[in-house]
């Protein structure tokens, strides 16, 4: 007689292998920033600067300092694992929506020559993301644990959030906390369930 049910464990850990991995990749980064000469924040989103774009796809990976950076690291970890948990396609998904969005939100909306780095517009696209998952279409067993988890998730860091948003002090990209939330609650949309019509 075979066992199968020893090997599920591993395959469900796998599915937290993306988060795990780019975390390590943003610890790497700020590890090599601190010992090269130079600093890779230049490579960030300059506001209204067309090279600036750029930064678009390097700025979630890059931090102003360690603080930066591990301020950033149990939220990315613990809301990218939530998203996470719906697999690896989805999580990708997620990641490029809240970086997209909030990338571009940021590159518009902030001060013309602005400088914009770090991961915390991933960790509000992940927080957007599991709130407005509550509201996408699906099986109702579905929609009563992304309430669960919702609730959590609003009770945990919701204040922070808020305050992040809305009270951000001064240094802080609230327009990127902002527009990442936004292109969470997008790939929400995005990501939905099609139901054929009857």
């Amino acid at each position: 007689m075979t066992v199968t049910a020893p090997q599920e464990a591993p395959s469900r850990l796998r599915r937290f292998a993306p988060p795990i991995a780019l975390l390590a990749v943003m610890w790497a980064v700020q590890l090599a920033d601190s010992i090269l000469p130079g600093s890779f924040s230049g490579l960030g989103i300059r506001s209204w600067d067309p090279a600036g774009l750029a930064g678009i796809l390097f700025a979630p990976l890059l931090h102003a300092n360690w603080a930066h950076l591990i301020g950033n690291s149990a939220p990315f970890l613990v809301l990218g694992c939530l998203v996470a948990a719906e697999g690896a396609r989805r999580f990708w998904a997620v990641t490029a929506f809240a970086a997209v969005v909030g990338g571009l939100g940021t590159w518009l909306v902030n001060a013309p020559g602005s400088l914009t780095v770090g991961a915390s517009g991933l960790v509000f696209g992940y927080f957007g993301y599991l709130v407005v998952r509550v509201f996408a279409p699906g099986r109702v067993a579905h929609r009563i644990l992304y309430a669960g988890i919702a609730v959590i998730v609003i009770a945990v860091y919701g204040g922070s959030m808020l305050i992040g948003v809305f009270g951000a002090g001064p240094g802080v990209s609230w327009q990127g906390h902002l527009f990442g939330a936004i292109g969470g609650g997008l790939a929400a949309f995005a990501g939905r369930p099609r139901t054929s019509p009857r």
